[in-house]
């Protein structure tokens, strides 16, 4: 799934990201550091892999978008 990140606090390495209909889902540290990343800026895309639904979902995973 892709979205756009919104907020990353390099502190905690957490943060939240857009979902293309606007919905914000937070992310945590153990999503990012999954990833591989070092730093995200609010506005880049990325690819989310999702666990749960609803209430209950949660980001398992935060990497850069390719093609």
């Amino acid at each position: 799934m892709q979205a756009t990140a919104y907020t990353y606090d390099s502190e905690t390495r957490s943060g939240s990201v857009l979902l293309d209909d606007g919905t914000p889902v937070p992310f945590e540290a153990r999503a990012f550091d999954a990833g591989g990343l070092r730093l995200l800026r609010p506005g880049q895309r990325v690819r989310i892999e999702v666990d749960g639904e609803g209430e209950a979902r949660r980001i398992t995973l935060v990497t850069l978008q390719t093609f």
